[in-house]
């Protein structure tokens, strides 16, 4: 009986181990997806995002856009951004976005 409880108790810290290995937050997409172009703080002031044009989320066209716009431009790329359908999960992709909504309030 002891044995037993102790596999259950390794079996659900297993568990708890591998869910949190794999949840990501917002801000862990952006700074890992995101960031090298739109740079940390949202402004697209980096090389690479010079480069490529990338557009500041502090812009008042991009803050005007809804989620769903910005969704469908992660999903489907914009410009020079690649896609992101299939490379991000639904969540992920939501995640980001609510993260950069953050970004835009700080600015």
């Amino acid at each position: 009986m002891k044995n037993m409880f102790k596999l259950a108790l390794l079996g659900s810290t297993a568990t708890f181990m591998v869910t949190s290995a794999f949840a990501q937050t917002g801000a862990d997409t952006y700074k890992a997806k995101c960031q090298m172009c739109h740079a940390a703080d949202g402004t697209g002031n980096t090389p690479a995002g010079k480069a490529m044009k990338a557009v500041s989320f502090m812009s008042p066209d991009l803050v005007k856009k809804s989620d769903a716009d910005l969704i469908a431009a992660t999903e489907n790329g914009k410009g020079k951004m690649p896609a992101y359908k299939g490379k991000l999960s639904d969540a992920q992709i939501k995640d980001v976005i609510a993260y950069i909504r953050t970004l835009q309030k700080k600015k």
